[in-house]
């Protein structure tokens, strides 16, 4: 069936090319580049071990750049084995593949170690004449945020123990994760989960209850695996929380995320009052579809007057490039190059893992995107979205290795923004009134999944990690608990939550790759709505200084970064404001 799907939605030969990183598996640069990397590693590990607080500006500036080169090496190698795996996880050899790079990971690890942990116990005193030096004024913003891991930092032997355990921890349990839904087959025609997902956009309830139904019992079928894959995971961050002296089960995103612990909860308070904006929604919506309630399963049922005609691939290409091309031409430039050079993989394929990402790669080959396209709506909205990060992605390249790697909570506000420039964009080609309704209830919905759902989830994870750590490991039944009762409060009374939705968590990768990522999504939208907002007031004068932040990459604090803006993070009525524009979008439809 996804071969059919393929075909006429035109993904069939939509394949990405890895060949800008290694040909394949078998290919001699990758032993080269092993044994290099091996090499560099126990060379530097002998030259600067137990020397680092001895070195002047120059001399760290080497070590730097030579670690850094090192690292992009390594980053090179493991970006291959990621993406080769990805769309194979069925694939032995892949799999395979996969864990030998991530344990080479763990070896160079263990050697480049020193620098982290001697620069950090570098007294002040010392250090701050070392950052303020211009020979290191590209590095300032590394080195200075390094140091924010000083206190959670280990021994030397403790650090380097973990670095050699850890391709049997996270990672292996992601990957185990990710072959289960990768062999998985959904319902009596053996679909995939992204098959089965694009049902739940169906106009017909009875498709629709039907894809929640086979959802759920293909869910169910390895729920104890699933399950376990959660409490180890869970069970893991307790313990690493625990000695590296962490406050909460949080606070280790917030600090990779660059920011304060007290700015995350002025965010999730401030959403998690504002939960009548959905449930005011769902009460139109249930309106709209002539049902005498909504069911989980109908969240996502397509309004009257919206078309539900697939859209091929081409044409998918062509609104995205021209909505960005509207905003900016380099932005259109760039993101054609992800459709011309084969940077995108497309096609719905056996094996390959759900979901959409992109990479960054190294900056000195490009960043890869990775969609399950199924035609609809929500996937063109998707690929926007996953160009949005691979536009800013491609900008922030030029800093380098270290420099371009940006927070989570910024990498989402370049994603979301190029989703807005897609709605407005299709939204000015929409003449009916009735259909522009449809379309803005459509797009509603999909803010809600970014902010909303996914504070909800948030909680989830706040309910979920606390209770492992209070109460042991925990059973399905708890989980669903806890799930059904984050998502009752955010849906209220206006949408029924069945039995088969409670263990719809299971399915959810970011849960296990990255705890505590969800809530940068919502961070990423509103701070969205209130830059969007200034782009409508300013005009063309806006654009440089957006693009000025997608190319300043992971070079400052967000704090910093969006000072250009106006913006302060800590304001609750910062984020009461986007809020508040959601709420005027809905009014629009009241």
């Amino acid at each position: 069936m996804s071969e059919q799907m393929n075909s006429q939605l035109g993904t069939a030969a939509v394949n990405w090319n890895l060949n800008d990183l290694y040909p394949g598996i078998n290919d001699p640069a990758i032993a080269t580049d092993m044994e290099n990397c091996q090499r560099v590693a126990a060379s530097l590990k002998e030259r600067y071990q137990n020397k680092v607080k001895t070195l002047s500006a120059e001399e760290l500036s080497v070590l730097i750049r030579a670690l850094e080169k090192l690292e992009s090496r390594l980053g090179r190698l493991a970006t291959f084995a990621y993406l080769n795996f990805a769309t194979q996880t069925k694939n032995a050899e892949a799999g395979a593949f996969l864990q030998k790079i991530r344990e080479l990971g763990s070896s160079i690890g263990k050697e480049t170690v020193f620098f982290e942990l001697e620069w950090n116990k570098v007294e002040d005193g010392v250090a701050q004449p070392l950052l303020d030096s211009p020979v290191l004024a590209d590095y300032h913003h590394y080195l200075a945020s390094m140091r924010r891991y000083a206190k959670h930092m280990l021994s030397a032997v403790e650090e380097s123990l973990l670095i050699e355990k850890s391709p049997t921890g996270r990672s292996s349990w992601t990957t185990l994760f990710d072959k289960v839904m990768g062999n998985l087959k959904f319902g009596k025609d053996e679909r995939s989960e992204e098959e089965v997902l694009s049902d739940l956009y169906n106009p017909d309830r009875e498709i629709r209850q039907q894809a929640a139904s086979d959802l759920t019992t293909g869910l169910k079928s390895q729920l104890h695996i699933l399950t376990h894959i959660f409490n180890t995971l869970s069970a893991d961050k307790m313990i690493d929380d625990r000695i590296r002296k962490f406050d909460s089960w949080v606070s280790s995103m917030n600090l990779g995320n660059e920011l304060a612990g007290a700015t995350v909860d002025t965010l999730v308070a401030a959403v998690t009052s504002r939960y009548d904006i959905p449930q005011r929604y769902y009460r139109i919506k249930k309106q709209m579809l002539a049902l005498p309630e909504l069911v989980d399963y109908d969240r996502y049922a397509p309004l009257p007057h919206l078309p539900t005609s697939s859209v091929p691939w081409a044409d998918c290409q062509d609104m995205v490039l021209k909505a960005f091309g509207d905003f900016s031409p380099k932005m259109a430039e760039i993101a054609a190059l992800f459709f011309d050079e084969k940077w995108i993989d497309a096609p719905l394929t056996d094996g390959k893992r759900g979901g959409a990402f992109a990479h960054p790669c190294v900056p000195e080959v490009h960043p890869y995107v990775m969609v399950n396209y199924t035609g609809n709506v929500r996937d063109v909205s998707t690929v926007a979205h996953e160009l949005g990060h691979g536009v800013h992605q491609f900008f922030a390249a030029a800093l380098g290795y270290y420099n371009s790697n940006t927070t989570l909570v910024l990498a989402e506000t370049a994603s979301v923004f190029a989703e807005l420039l897609l709605f407005n964009y299709q939204l000015e080609q929409i003449s009916d009134a009735d259909e522009k309704k449809a379309f803005i209830c459509q797009k509603l919905e999909s803010i809600f999944a970014t902010v909303f759902r996914q504070v909800s989830m948030n909680r989830f994870e706040d309910l979920a990690h606390n209770g492992r750590r209070d109460h042991g490991e925990l059973s399905n039944e708890q989980l669903s608990k806890y799930w059904l009762e984050t998502q009752e409060k955010m849906f209220g009374d206006t949408v029924k939550m069945t039995d088969d939705y409670a263990i719809w968590w299971s399915y959810i990768p970011h849960f296990l790759s990255t705890p505590g990522y969800v809530y940068s999504y919502a961070f990423g939208e509103l701070l969205v709505l209130s830059l969007y907002g200034l782009y409508k007031k300013e005009g063309e004068s806006f654009v440089p200084k957006y693009i000025d932040l997608l190319m300043a990459g992971g070079a400052n604090t967000p704090y910093e970064l969006v000072k250009p803006f106006g913006v302060d993070l800590n304001d609750p009525e910062f984020w009461q404001a986007g809020l508040d524009i959601i709420d005027e979008m809905l009014q629009m439809v009241e």
